[in-house]
């Protein structure tokens, strides 16, 4: 049966009152009781639906809208690379999942109180609830494809629409809201909400068990090392971690559970050792490749990290590398491609300080190595990253010339495409990658060749990852949060 949107009258919830508050938690537990009451409302209806009952309107509600109104120019601390508007005028955004990200709104809205002293108002936003996201939380609920129902769904339930869920913003191109309001937040609701899903299926964790500091790794070794590593934390009181997270939701509270192999593993699997505060460690294996590392920041992204750091292996491109030698990179050459579009590859991605020196401090730490010692096992420079994997049967003029004349010290697939959408998200970034192989100087990675390597590095690598984002766990976030990543107008909220 095809339903004639134009024939059902249009029912939604009864429109909400703008309310003004001056108080943060007040604002956001406002954004919660909107959100839920439009989630539930669509809800509602859908269930009525798969049970049979036939669709006697067209169902709408909308997410809640944050909103801020600045009169007059504002003296802020321009050391704070977020938190403040730099103009006069009113800002808005959609919010979707205010449970989910509570910390982070009352954080971002009691700056904005605090450096403008002003307060914010909490409505209905224009946007329509698709109501594949409405129903997102219900785990024992899915929305059926188009034709399996015996209405058509987009007649009478909002589905997602592209328009409001772009990158425009982040990526700079965004103009104004269409009621002429100037961009609030990073992400419109929609956006957040396409992200959120796609994280519960690539990576087979909820979004809420994502940590505040993130690694990537593109070896499952490291995996087992983390695991190891959590399991030591659990049975530490003084860790300050709780629980570790492993795909499909399993939760481990103690060393000595067990986590279930038995389910097929998803594309790029997550793990999360957590603290109360959401300041744990999650690691992710996005496996091989560019267009993996580019979807898992792209996601990740909206959850609002604050770092992420890449710890792989990679191809030393010296003569002087050693297989198991750190590479910290300070530079990038971006020849993934899978950005180009969105971040043009004569865009800088700078080294953040901050993140650097966690990292050399790191390596120092564990390898009880300091100093001029410290150069006989890592060398700081330039990583190359390339699209194709079997890049050293290529003819070797073109490819390795262009790696001599950009001074790169190692290669991979990766590292690059997560700093540069680091870059672009303004998420705080870095890289640490270990020598595998060396395939210019007849060094490749084969079967057999790398075993000793592996057993000996993989867990030293690991550990300097973890404990380079303790360090950065233990900086101020305005300090983390660099004034590199900000462009000439910004967003107020991180």
């Amino acid at each position: 049966m095809t339903t004639d949107r134009r024939t059902l009258p249009l029912e939604t919830p009864e429109p909400a009152e703008r309310q003004s508050f001056d108080d943060p938690a007040a604002a956001v537990a406002r954004l919660i009781e909107l959100y839920e009451r439009a989630s539930h409302f669509l809800l509602e209806r859908f269930v009525a639906t798969l049970q049979g009952a036939r669709p006697q309107a067209r169902y709408r509600a909308f997410y809640p809208e944050l909103r801020l109104r600045v009169p007059v120019h504002s003296k802020t601390d321009s050391r704070l690379s977020f938190g403040h508007v730099a103009l006069p005028g009113v800002y808005a955004t959609s919010i979707t999942r205010p449970d989910l990200f509570r910390g982070y709104l009352t954080e971002q809205i009691g700056l904005l109180m605090k450096n403008h002293g002003v307060p914010v108002s909490v409505a209905d936003s224009g946007t329509p609830m698709p109501v594949h996201f409405a129903v997102a939380t219900q785990s024992d609920l899915n929305v059926p494809q188009e034709g399996v129902l015996n209405y058509s769904l987009r007649d009478v339930f909002d589905v997602p629409d592209l328009n409001t869920m772009n990158d425009d913003i982040v990526n700079g191109t965004a103009g104004l809201n269409p009621d002429g309001s100037q961009p609030l937040a990073p992400f419109t609701a929609q956006r957040v909400d396409y992200s959120l899903a796609r994280l519960s299926h690539y990576t087979a964790t909820l979004p809420e068990h994502f940590q505040n500091f993130v690694m990537f790794t593109n070896y499952q070794f490291y995996v087992d090392e983390f695991e190891g590593f959590a399991r030591r934390a659990l049975s530490d009181p003084e860790s300050g971690y709780t629980a570790f997270i492993a795909p499909w939701n399993q939760v481990l509270e103690r060393p000595e559970d067990i986590i279930a192999t038995g389910a097929k593993m998803p594309q790029m699997p997550a793990y999360h050792l957590k603290r109360p505060d959401g300041d744990g460690i999650t690691l992710v294996n996005i496996g091989v490749g560019p267009s993996n590392a580019k979807t898992a920041t792209d996601h990740i992204a909206v959850l609002r990290p604050h770092a992420w750091l890449m710890v792989g292996h990679c191809a030393g491109l010296r003569n002087s590398q050693s297989l198991g030698d750190f590479v910290l990179a300070h530079a990038y050459l971006r020849e993934d491609h899978v950005l180009d579009d969105d971040l043009p590859v004569w865009v800088p991605i700078p080294a953040l300080a901050e993140v650097q020196v966690a990292l050399q401090e790191a390596v120092a730490e564990v390898t009880q190595l300091d100093g001029y010692d410290l150069k006989a096992i890592m060398r700081t420079g330039t990583v190359a990253t390339i699209d194709n994997r079997n890049w050293e049967l290529r003819d070797q003029s073109g490819p390795v010339q262009r790696l001599s004349q950009s001074r790169a010290v190692a290669l991979d697939m990766e590292s690059a495409t997560i700093a540069a959408n680091g870059f672009r998200f303004r998420v705080p970034y870095g890289t640490l990658l270990c020598v595998s192989d060396k395939p210019l100087h007849g060094e490749l990675k084969l079967p057999g060749m790398a075993t000793d390597f592996y057993r000996t590095q993989v867990a030293n690598h690991l550990l300097i990852g973890v404990r380079a984002m303790e360090k950065l766990r233990a900086t101020p976030l305005e300090r983390i949060h660099s004034r590199k990543l900000r462009s000439f107008n910004e967003t107020a909220f991180l």
